[in-house]
């Protein structure tokens, strides 16, 4: 398939792998000619599960469309970061593929030849593993051992077993704090996956009831458990390879204002560089996070980013939209630990996301719906969290509007935090 072109220029792609390493051939263009090229600030944004580099560059494509007119003096270079996520292919993106608009049957618990291709490359050698797991949602076999093998199948697939799988907070950074999804009864976590998919879904899809629906909820598992790995390869790609390589660049182009802009788990991964900056380095003048999935505790006192808000010479703005139901209902689920036996709609102020309802617990920090932040700006210190729920509002269940980023209104939000001269 052809890669789709990113049609602003100068634009520039990093690749890294699942430790971080950059292909040098990519780093090296960027650093050679960041400054041969006369860039002033340099847009660094990094997606989320998007499984293939076709998928991410459309991505990039949209998103940074509208930046040329709005700052078209500002000598403005673009950068896409490429790191090996995956996305599970019924996993519908605005103006990408349709919207649900009436009910319909639930998505098939199976896996889909592109989803078990994806899984088997993002987990290397994985192939009899997801071979298995593919089998046992196809057949969908009654009895507590079937389950049983499933979740085992999933804890071996994704390596997932303790809370070294990414840990935002102090109480999930524990050899005890293992994710409940992965240690509790496979069946019963299997149901309430299917409780929290029918919580997003409103009418729009006719869930099975039954043995099916626990099979329905066996596949949410297993795209969670998924997440949680590339939820753990996000802080590592940042911190190990993001950070370093951008302090390499403010060697190699002195004066360049970077700008770093991450969505869901690539929100993670932006702020995770901030972790692997050198100690002296100041070039990163804003973070923007889109609908970040981690924890909104991230950068509180008890958060394992707690004070890397510092390492910005700018603001660190957090959007947020209570359309997203991916982080709103999914994500509080599969983040909790074992032992926490509280409701479904209770998860979310203890394990919420960041994305879904900004930063928790941060004395300091402000607050603004999106309409405020663009009349009148954002600090220009500090960290703040937007509202753009007026913006960020359409997709289908069970993510829901997570997706939705795609809007000249944020670009304007990227543009104002950064202080970029138009």
């Amino acid at each position: 398939m052809t890669v789709p072109e990113v049609h602003v220029r100068p634009y520039w792609e990093l690749m890294f792998d699942a430790d971080g390493d950059p292909e040098p051939g990519r780093r090296d263009r960027l650093l050679r000619e960041a400054r041969e090229r006369g860039v002033r600030d340099l847009v660094v944004l990094a997606h989320g599960w998007n499984n293939d580099r076709t998928m991410a560059t459309r991505l990039y494509d949209r998103f940074f469309a509208p930046f040329p007119t709005l700052a078209p003096g500002a000598g403005l270079g673009y950068v896409g970061v490429l790191w090996p996520s995956m996305r599970f292919a019924d996993e519908l993106i605005p103006d990408v593929g349709p919207t649900f608009t009436a009910a319909v049957p639930a998505p098939p618990a199976t896996l889909d030849e592109s989803t078990r291709r994806a899984l088997v490359e993002t987990f290397p050698g994985s192939g009899p593993v997801v071979d298995e797991l593919a089998g046992l949602l196809d057949r969908q076999p009654d009895g507590d051992e079937a389950f049983d093998r499933f979740g085992a199948l999933v804890r071996q697939l994704t390596g997932t077993e303790s809370a070294a799988c990414g840990a935002d907070t102090e109480e999930e950074d524990s050899p005890r704090a293992v994710p409940a999804m992965l240690q509790e009864n496979s069946r019963v976590v299997c149901l309430q996956f299917a409780d929290a998919v029918d919580a997003t879904t409103g009418a729009a899809f006719a869930m099975p009831g039954g043995l099916a629906r626990a099979w329905q909820g066996a596949h949410e598992l297993l795209r969670q458990a998924t997440y949680f790995a590339m939820k753990k390869r996000a802080g590592a790609v940042g911190k190990n390879g993001l950070g370093p390589l951008l302090g390499r660049l403010a060697g190699a182009a002195p004066g360049v204002r970077v700008h770093l802009v991450g969505h869901s788990f690539g929100a993670r991964l932006v702020s995770f560089a901030l972790a692997g900056l050198p100690a002296a380095d100041r070039t990163v003048k804003s973070v923007t996070l889109l609908q970040g999935a981690f924890s909104h505790y991230a950068f509180a006192s008890r958060g394992a980013l707690n004070g890397q808000q510092d390492r910005i010479d700018g603001p660190l703005v957090a959007c947020y939209s209570h359309f997203d139901t991916a982080l709103s209902t999914i994500y509080p689920l599969a983040s909790r630990l074992a032992g926490d036996d509280r409701g479904l709609l209770d998860l979310a102020a203890r394990w919420g996301a960041l994305g879904c309802d900004g930063i928790q617990d941060l004395p300091g920090a402000v607050r603004l719906t999106l309409a405020d932040a663009l009349r009148t700006g954002v600090p220009g210190t500090g960290c703040v969290s937007v509202d753009v729920a007026q913006v960020v509002r359409r997709g289908s269940p069970p993510s829901g509007a997570h997706s939705d980023i795609c809007h000249e209104e944020l670009a304007r939000l990227i543009l104002g935090a950064g202080r970029v001269r138009a």
